[in-house]
């Protein structure tokens, strides 16, 4: 059975059909999402939870245990791990690497709802839960900074305009506002003036909360008409509105609120903190959806920032102070040359020793059929162009045109023997099928440990291995039908053909090559005792290098961006916590290496008021002259003292 006789008799079509191939790997190749690692789905997720002003021993007995309970019920945790703090609890579920993520998220919010009944009546709302991704770190964080507006009026543009418009951009997944809160007023009751005046917290709550509720006033009605009454009894967030409220009347006569109490305007949460390069500023961190593009999506976020500035009050400025992007484009971009430099090179040796310009284009026409066509598979099944990916596609280029080369070697053979292209064509494709085919499956089987490694290893290099496999396959496929067709029409006997002196100084080369080799061969067969002396050992020295080299889960990369934390004694107040996170960012802002530094302290969510943050941007390598980890060590002296 000759499978390639086909496509040898219907140029026309095969060469369709190859354009297609084509055509569709070149469209999917502009739908493949851009990342840096596979989109590995990792069953992880982190429930959060907070009670102000709890200890952190209440916050464990009294909230994390219910919850606890309640997740040990889930089928497939594998691990979970809860930490208290003042006011805040967390809690990490690991799932088994087989369970959905998003089956084990609903059995998540099943179980908090479960403990709902168990947690304390004063929760100010249910525990929150995230699903967790290492790959999902945030892909742009843009700064709003001002020299007359306050941080609360910076939030407030931040969360009702910025987050809503920033959150309808195609390929954003979540926008977080830190840094600060919504602005608020704030009563801060004076015990004398209350005692004096023999008023209870509670009555001063009470006044205030039924200032802000609004109320039905009834109506005026006649004979044929009706009048309905309205009044606002909500007063707009001013303190000035709030200093004339009565809150009580003692001996005849009215005591308002300005009398026990100090009313300003202010924030929701005075214990959140945030600065960049060393500006109290307000943070919005940007994340993607899954499998979004990541480089798209932040070319149409920055494409909004002017639009989205001119939404703002004009004494705010906004900003890009972080940009993950910078990174991925510069390590995409290596990837795709190097990609190219490999294909060409390839061409290259592929003509180099075949000496003729139509037997390397024969050959060299699997090579980019190949890649191409790898692009629709990893379209098919969900992959993404990143760095495994695009290595993938580098290795395969050796691998992708030996089928092609042994192809077109057996049917060149029978065409120097005399026999018409088109016979020769048929009756070569006819006798290296079967080889051809063992050739790359016996490939493909090498990378099928990959494909059944399991763990998070094996999840992230599954992608590698498929796409591997993918070209190589693909790769057969061109090389017994599009390979043979192309050598039915434009082969012909060389002999007939005029060389010039390139294509005899070369075959004298060759001739060189050969007779070099038949010299060592030679010497190794009468040699073999040595010969075999010599493999062991190499295979020993192999082993002894393979146990000496560094190992790790991927090799160290200078991303241009650093993250660090800040942990200060229990019972520092927020004030020298706030103090000490500006120190640390003035200190990181000196350094020559150092574009920008961003930093942040309280405002819940796991963070507490003796924590902090910090990242720091770098400089592009080629202006700071110096490695990210010379930089860490240079800024550790620093900040030791």
């Amino acid at each position: 059975m000759n499978v390639s006789a086909p496509f040898i008799a219907r140029p026309v079509a095969t060469t369709l059909l190859t354009g297609g191939l084509a055509l569709a790997g070149l469209v999917a190749f502009r739908l493949l999402p851009v990342s840096p690692l596979p989109q590995v789905e990792f069953p992880t997720i982190s429930v959060s939870a907070g009670l102000p002003g709890a200890s952190p021993e209440t916050m464990a007995t009294s909230v994390a245990a219910p919850l606890e309970r309640q997740f040990g019920r889930i089928a497939g945790v594998t691990e979970m791990t809860s930490t208290s703090y003042l006011g805040a609890t967390s809690i990490v579920l690991q799932f088994d690497l087989s369970r959905n993520i998003d089956g084990a998220a609903r059995d998540v919010q099943a179980a908090i709802n479960a403990a709902r009944s168990y947690l304390p009546p004063d929760l100010p709302g249910n525990p929150t839960y995230r699903k967790v991704n290492p790959a999902d770190a945030p892909i742009l964080i843009l700064a709003l900074t001002s020299d007359t507006l306050s941080k609360g009026q910076m939030y407030d543009a931040a969360s009702t305009i910025l987050q809503q418009k920033l959150s309808q951009v195609k390929g954003v997944g979540q926008v977080f506002v830190g840094g600060s809160s919504l602005p608020a007023v704030r009563v801060e009751l004076n015990p004398s003036a209350l005692n004096k005046y023999g008023i209870g917290l509670e009555d001063v709550r009470a006044a205030l909360a039924a200032t802000n509720v609004k109320r039905p006033k009834g109506q005026l009605g006649g004979g044929g008409w009706t009048w309905e009454i309205q009044t606002n009894d909500q007063l707009r967030r001013a303190a000035a509105e709030y200093t004339p409220l009565i809150i009580a009347y003692r001996a005849g006569a009215a005591v308002g609120l300005a009398d026990v109490a100090s009313v300003q305007d202010s924030v929701e949460d005075l214990r959140a903190a945030g600065l960049v390069d060393g500006k109290p500023a307000v943070l919005l961190v940007v994340f993607r959806q899954p499998a979004a593009n990541i480089i798209d999506t932040v070319d149409r976020v920055r494409g909004e920032v002017t639009q989205l500035a001119a939404a703002i009050p004009a004494a705010i400025r906004l900003s890009v102070v972080l940009d993950r992007t910078t990174t991925i484009r510069a390590s995409l971009r290596d990837v795709e040359l190097t990609l190219l430099v490999s294909v060409l090179l390839v061409i290259l040796v592929v003509f180099a020793f075949l000496r003729s310009v139509r037997a390397t284009l024969i050959a060299s026409v699997a090579v980019p059929m190949s890649l191409i066509g790898t692009f629709g598979v990893m379209y098919l099944l969900g992959y993404s162009l990143d760095n495994l990916s695009l290595m993938a596609l580098t290795i395969s280029t050796g691998f992708v045109v030996d089928d092609a080369i042994v192809v077109l070697e057996n049917i060149t053979r029978h065409v120097e023997a005399g026999v018409p292209a088109r016979r020769a064509a048929l009756l070569g494709a006819k006798e290296i099928g079967f080889t051809v085919l063992s050739m790359s499956l016996s490939l493909v089987a090498v990378f099928i440990p990959i494909l059944l490694m399991g763990g998070i290893v094996g999840r992230l290099f599954r992608e590698f291995a498929v796409t591997l496999s993918a070209a190589i396959l693909i790769s057969l496929v061109v090389s017994l039908t599009t390979t043979p067709m192309m050598c039915g029409g434009l082969l012909h006997p060389e002999h007939s053909a005029a060389h010039g002196r390139l294509y005899a100084a070369s075959g004298r080369l060759f001739e060189w090559m050969v007779r070099g080799y038949d010299v060592s061969l030679s010497w190794a067969l009468r040699h073999h005792r040595s010969m075999l002396l010599l493999t062991l050992a190499t295979v020993g020295v192999n082993g002894y290098l393979f146990a000496r080299v560094p190992k790790g889960f991927f090799p160290q990369q200078d991303t241009g961006r650093l993250s660090g934390a800040i942990q200060a004694a229990q019972d520092i107040s927020f004030e020298a916590m706030q103090g000490k996170l500006a120190t640390i960012v003035d200190i990181i802002q000196t350094d020559p290496a150092v574009e920008s530094v961003m930093g942040f302290t309280g405002g819940g969510g796991g963070s507490t008021r003796n924590t902090g943050r910090v990242f720091i941007q770098l400089k592009p390598l080629g202006e700071r002259g110096v490695s990210a980890d010379q930089v860490i060590a240079r800024l550790r002296g620093k900040l030791a003292r």
